[in-house]
């Protein structure tokens, strides 16, 4: 029976770009690894929630390590460029440091719970994995570094490991806000941050001698 004829057509699947084709089964694959973490998730899980059949995931990625890793890249990137955005969107070093708390809890609290995959990822174990996570780390840290060398003239290893504290404190004061249930409202919760470290990121000297504070004693 034709189409004329009165009888119903089979729609065909919508062929997609292949930017978006691989745009969609990324954010299919990102719904299944929160909901059931690596190890239980499936390539077939992950196809039906894209609509896909199996050869066409598997046209964009050769197996589910592949499919994870290019999700960890892109939120790793996200997390990294939300703080170097932070360090460059004012002069104001104590908007910075809110900027850069903001990052982390907005990160911390996105609907699409991202952050699981890089802070709580059951396959941290992995050499690529752990690269990617480590390399978290080490973008958010050089990109306040690169803003403390410039505002205090400190020597490169004491403003890295100024940037280090700043951004340990506020990762972890992120995920532990998280995972005790949101108690203290978010607002609250980076004013809160941000001031404890503000407290002693003031108290560094400034290029030209001028401080907002005491400074401590640099050897």
């Amino acid at each position: 029976m034709t189409a004329a004829s009165g009888g119903a057509q089979t729609a065909r699947p919508t062929r997609l770009p292949r930017s978006a084709r691989r745009k969609q089964l990324l954010a299919a694959a990102q719904q299944v690894f929160v909901a059931h973490g690596y190890h239980a998730a499936a390539m077939d899980d992950i196809a039906e929630r894209a609509g896909v059949s199996k050869p066409v995931l598997y046209q964009h990625f050769p197996g589910k390590l592949e499919l994870y890793l290019a999700l960890l890249d892109t939120h790793c990137d996200a997390i990294i460029a939300k703080v170097r955005g932070a360090m460059l969107a004012t002069p104001d070093n104590k908007e910075r440091v809110k900027g850069a708390v903001r990052a982390y809890f907005d990160f911390m609290d996105h609907e699409s719970e991202a952050f699981r995959l890089v802070f709580e990822s059951d396959l941290r174990n992995d050499p690529q994995v752990r690269q990617r996570v480590e390399r978290v780390e080490q973008g958010c840290i050089a990109a306040v570094t690169d803003t403390i060398i410039s505002d205090t003239g400190l020597r490169p290893d004491q403003a890295e490991l100024l940037a280090s504290g700043l951004a340990g404190a506020a990762g972890q004061a992120a995920q532990f806000w998280l995972a005790n249930g949101r108690r203290t409202p978010k607002a609250e919760a980076e004013a809160l941050v941000a001031a404890l470290i503000w407290r002693g990121i003031a108290s560094f000297p400034l290029q030209g001698g001028s401080t907002a504070g005491t400074p401590p004693e640099i050897g």
